[in-house]
């Protein structure tokens, strides 16, 4: 006979509907495998599919927790199999076919900025190719897919929950450029504790359920690694390329040879390197300083065969730009980082096989 907190807790997801299917997260089958303990502890396992929503997770952990006499909450969110369910340990036979890319060609030319490690600069580059190509009158997007670490809105100085019309999310816009992140989404100090499924699930709904409109380029600045959200973006839209970034030191070189190694070998060309941290650029007399071992990058772009779009250097006013929300193309344009970065823009403009946008000459 099942305890009291058991009834209480499965009456508690009675409550949890699905709208896809009208139904309530017991009946519709999502939840597997549920335990009770007699210490207030419940587990179970989530059955969420690509066309759920992920708000479902947050309702139903929501749900059981405010359930009295529960204690902790472990959900292990999967997405069925073809029979309805996904088996504990799947055998060796069991194979998964990759989904195709489905066509959106609203977003126009997709690029995702990678790394194989973490503290390269990657999301300032994102940040400051989308304002670079924005100040060119380009329709850009950024979508910050690193979910563990957003910093998207830092860079670009939003704070401000999206709203929501016509039952999609409307990205926020700085610099004329639309962004969403999961940190817009969730509050600053909210650790993401979550599985590849709902990691998958939350890069899918940014692609389809942000209300991008008609966009020339969309940039997707994705976590450091080769792991869950590189892989559902190469499966979930059509990338015109990768652009990697590294510093020169040899640890972060071997780090984005991986990754690098990873999109070719799902069919995403890598159009090229950038080189962060280059060099040190002196704000007094401009003079140029190696801090770092240098030419990581170039022998990079070598051994892959591909260019090296950039070698952007420090610079003393980055960090404090960033703090203020303003990427350094829009802050400082005539900087040795501002030029180098608007450069490089262009750069991957060109070797992204479209049309090369026309930036200024900057002196100074």
């Amino acid at each position: 006979m099942p305890s009291p907190l058991e009834v209480a807790v499965a009456e508690a997801l009675t409550n949890v509907r699905n709208p896809r299917v009208d139904r309530d997260v017991i009946s519709a089958g999502m939840v597997k495998d549920l335990v009770v303990t007699a210490g207030g502890g419940v587990s179970f396992r989530f059955l969420l599919t690509r066309d759920d929503s992920a708000q479902l997770v947050r309702e139903t952990r929501k749900a059981v927790r405010d359930v009295e006499g529960v204690t902790d909450v472990r959900i292990e969110v999967e997405e069925p199999n073809a029979a309805g369910d996904v088996p504990r340990r799947p055998g060796p036979a069991a194979t998964a076919r990759p989904p195709q890319p489905a066509p959106l060609p609203d977003l126009g030319t997709v690029l995702a900025i990678s790394s194989g490690k973490g503290g390269v600069g990657k999301s300032t580059v994102a940040a400051n190719l989308a304002a670079a190509l924005a100040r060119e009158g380009k329709r850009v997007a950024v979508m910050d897919a690193d979910i563990y670490g957003p910093n998207i809105p830092r860079l670009f100085g939003v704070s401000e929950k999206p709203g929501v019309r016509g039952g999609k999310i409307v990205p926020l816009e700085r610099y004329g450029v639309k962004l969403i992140s999961l940190g817009l989404l969730v509050d600053r100090d909210a650790p993401a504790i979550w599985r590849g499924p709902i990691v998958t699930k939350i890069i899918v709904q940014f692609l389809r359920d942000v209300d991008w409109g008609e966009i020339d380029y969309f940039i997707v600045d994705l976590p450091p690694g080769t792991g869950d959200a590189q892989l559902s973006l190469a499966q979930s839209v059509q990338l015109q390329g990768a652009v990697i970034v590294t510093t020169p030191q040899e640890l972060a070189v071997g780090d984005a040879l991986r990754g690098a190694k990873m999109f070719q070998r799902v069919g995403v060309p890598v159009i090229g390197i950038v080189e962060n941290m280059s060099y040190f650029a002196c704000p007094h007399c401009g003079e140029r300083s190696e801090i770092f071992v240098s030419g990581g990058g170039q022998r990079l772009a070598a051994e892959l065969g591909i260019p090296l779009l950039g070698q952007i250097p420090l610079q003393a006013e980055m960090a404090a730009m960033a703090d203020e929300g303003k990427p350094v193309v829009v802050g400082k344009p005539d900087s040795p980082a501002g030029r180098a970065l608007t450069e490089m823009a262009e750069a991957v403009v060109r070797h992204a096989g479209t049309k090369s946008i026309s930036l200024p000459v900057i002196t100074g």
